[in-house]
């Protein structure tokens, strides 16, 4: 078949069911009130007159991309979600979805992550994604093993001290 180009496949986002339900609440709230907001906020700039040089009405419009632009991004995360179902992978095994404790070797201080898709990483909050390089690392090994993580800051060893 010629001239016909093969669809490139659509990225998957590994996520859990919680991290799914807070995408749809940012979705139903995009939706719902925030782009009712920039709309009004559109209408009322227009009245100040000459659009051209008016920067409430450009400031409004930059938001409405950006809220638009978010919910094409949430609803194709939604879309192509993949809820991970920890059940089928060993308990003692790091998968995504699970939290580990390790700590760097020789003798530094326990780091606690749970693994999550992507979309829900939120490191601030202990959250890393699974696209991570430490991730990368520690997925598919298990309680009590030693690993060699390669960090854009150069290589560490680990020894995980705790999978739940």
């Amino acid at each position: 078949m010629r001239g016909v180009k093969k669809m490139a496949e659509e990225k998957i986002y590994p996520m859990t069911l919680e991290g799914k339900k807070k995408l749809e609440e940012e979705l139903n709230t995009l939706k719902t009130s925030k782009r009712a907001e920039v709309i009004e906020r559109i209408k009322i700039a227009r009245g100040f007159g000459d659009l051209s040089e008016n920067s409430e009405y450009e400031s409004a419009k930059d938001e409405q991309s950006f809220v638009e632009g978010r919910i094409k991004t949430v609803e194709q995360m939604l879309n192509h979600a993949e809820i991970i179902d920890n059940d089928k992978v060993a308990k003692n095994e790091i998968a995504v979805g699970k939290t580990v404790t390790f700590k760097e070797l020789p003798d530094e201080e326990p780091e606690t992550y749970t693994i999550v898709g992507a979309a829900e990483a939120d490191p601030f909050s202990g959250k890393i994604s699974n696209e991570s390089p430490i991730a990368k690392g520690l997925v598919g090994h298990k309680l009590g093993e030693n690993v060699d993580i390669e960090t854009p800051g150069g290589a560490m060893k680990v020894k995980i001290i705790e999978v739940k």
